[in-house]
C-alpha cells in the first residue's frame, strides 16, 4: 500500500508527543511521519518493516526513525498472551530540535544521532534496557520533568557505541502521487500473497502499470527488486517462526512459500549469514516450564 502520512498533534501542555498504545495486535499499517520517531515495543513479537529493511522484533525493541521514512510493525504474537501489545512512541519535530538542542553545545551529540536517523537506528541491548526504564517512567511524569527526561534519554542513545543502521540508504523516493499509489498497490499485494508463486503479469494488472515501468519504479521506491523484496518477506517471516515456535524447519519453509528445502536454506543463509538451524539456536525463545 502507499505509505500514508500520519498526522501527530502535540498536546497543549507540551512541545513534543509521548503516546502509549495498547493493542490486541499490531497491524501492518505502512506509514511515515514528518517528525522524528522513537518507538519502544513491549510484550510483542513479529516483523518490523522500516524502509527497505525487514527484521524480526521482540519484547524491548527500540528504534529511532528519521522523518519521512516509511515504516510499520506487524505482530505475530504477544509475549504474555493475557496482556496487550504495547508501543510507546515519542515524536518530536525538526523545529523542536533547532530550538531546544541546536543552541546548546552540550546537546550536540543528540544532533549527530539524529543525522544518522535518516537510515533508522537500532540500539544495543544494554542501552535498550536503560532506555526502556526511562521511557516507562515518563508515562507518569509531569510535562516539565518529562522534557528533561527526554533530553537525558536522547543523550543516552547518542552515547551508544554499538548502534546499527537498519536501511541501506535514504528511503524517500520523490515519486508522483499517482505512481506511488500504483506501486503501493503492488506492495500490498506482495504482503498478502508472498507465500504464493507471483506472476509479474499479475502485478502489472494490480498496479495498472507496464512491465518495464513496474520493475523500474518498484526498485526506485523499495530500493530492491521485486524478487528480493519477496525473499525478504519470506525469510523475515521464517525468522519469526523459527524464534517463536518449535515447528520443523521443513514446515517453516513450506509455510513461508518454499516447496524446496534446499532453496530455502540457500536463500536464508544468503540473507542471514547463517543456516536456519543455527539461527534458531541463537535466537529462539526458551520454552516456559
Amino acid at each position: 500500500m502507499k505509505p500514508y502520512l500520519e498526522h501527530i498533534a502535540a498536546p497543549r501542555d507540551a512541545s513534543w508527543v509521548l503516546f502509549d498504545r495498547r493493542l490486541k495486535r499490531i497491524p501492518f499499517q505502512w506509514h511515515y511521519n514528518v517528525e522524528y520517531e522513537l518507538t519502544l515495543t513491549l510484550n510483542s513479537r513479529g516483523q518490523r518493516f522500516v524502509g527497505d529493511n525487514i527484521s524480526a522484533y521482540d519484547h524491548g525493541d527500540l528504534v529511532l526513525i528519521g522523518p519521512k521514512i516509511p515504516h510499520t510493525w506487524c505482530s505475530t504474537e504477544a509475549v504474555k498472551e493475557d496482556q496487550m501489545h504495547q508501543a510507546i512512541v515519542l515524536w518530536f519535530t525538526e523545529s523542536f530540535v533547532r530550538g531546544m538542542i541546536d543552541p546548546h553545545i552540550e546537546l550536540h551529540p543528540i544532533r549527530r544521532l539524529l543525522q544518522h536517523s535518516g537510515r533508522a537506528i537500532s540500539f544495543s541491548e544494554p542501552t535498550r534496557a536503560r532506555a526502556q526504564r526511562a521511557i516507562c517512567e515518563m508515562l507518569v511524569q509531569t510535562p516539565g520533568k518529562r522534557i528533561i527526561a527526554l533530553l537525558d534519554l536522547l543523550l543516552l542513545l547518542a552515547g551508544d557505541q554499538h548502534t546499527s543502521c537498519l536501511t541501506s540508504a535514504n528511503q524517500i523516493a520523490d515519486l508522483p502521487a499517482a505512481t506511488e499509489e500504483r506501486i503501493g498497490r503492488v506492495i500490498a499485494y506482495l504482503h498478502a500473497h508472498y507465500r504464493e508463486r507471483i506472476a509479474i503479469s499479475r502485478l502489472v494488472r494490480v498496479g495498472a502499470i507496464s512491465r518495464s515501468s513496474l520493475h523500474r519504479l518498484f526498485k526506485l521506491h523499495a530500493r530492491m527488486t521485486i524478487n528480493d523484496y519477496v525473499v525478504q518477506l519470506r525469510i523475515g517471516n521464517a525468522c519469526a517462526l523459527l524464534m517463536n515456535s518449535q515447528k520443523p524447519i521443513s514446515v517453516v519453509a513450506d509455510e513461508v512459500g518454499y516447496n524446496n528445502l534446499a532453496n530455502f536454506n540457500r536463500q536464508f543463509k544468503a540473507l542471514k549469514k547463517m543456516r536456519p538451524r543455527e539461527f534458531r539456536a541463537a535466537y529462539s525463545t526458551p520454552l516456559e516450564t
